[in-house]
């Protein structure tokens, strides 16, 4: 599924979200803009049997109280079980995901900081990290360009 058609689920799909398939259509350049820049129209996240995506908690190696929780999106199937095997836990399930919808539900989950979307299955030691944060400020930023761009210039 291309980017265009992933968003175009999430607009048929906005009532399940709670939300007015405008405001989808509102963000959709920003999710289409950062699917771009990603080599996969879907990654593969684990998550266990009831369906809950497997978080993990990272520290700073030199502050190790200051922590993040991410979330990997893998590149393959096979990417996402040899991380499997690698953690020994044979509840873990790797489902695919389209990448817009990824970038959509970061949005709404609080618990997690950052996606790191891991581009190679010959390295899965590094990727893209993606911050909540950041999604969020260029979502306000494109708002905001959009709202002032509606502003008629005679407007006194």
């Amino acid at each position: 599924m291309n980017i265009d058609e992933q968003i175009q689920v999430l607009v048929d799909e906005a009532s399940r979200y709670g939300i007015e398939p405008t405001d989808i259509d509102l963000i959709a350049p920003v999710l289409r803009s950062i699917a771009e820049q990603l080599q996969h129209p879907q990654y593969y996240v684990l998550q266990n049997l009831e369906q809950q995506w497997l978080m993990t908690t990272l520290a700073d190696r030199t502050q190790p109280e200051v922590t993040k929780t991410v979330l990997h999106a893998f590149p393959s199937l096979e990417a996402a079980k040899a991380s499997t095997n690698a953690l020994n836990d044979f509840q873990l399930v790797a489902s695919p995901i389209p990448t817009v919808h990824l970038l959509f539900q970061m949005l709404a989950m609080k618990p997690i900081d950052s996606i790191v979307f891991l581009e190679t299955s010959a390295n899965l030691q590094s990727g893209k990290e993606l911050s909540r944060q950041n999604l969020q400020t260029l979502i306000e930023q494109h708002l905001l360009r959009q709202r002032s761009a509606n502003i008629p210039p005679d407007i006194a």
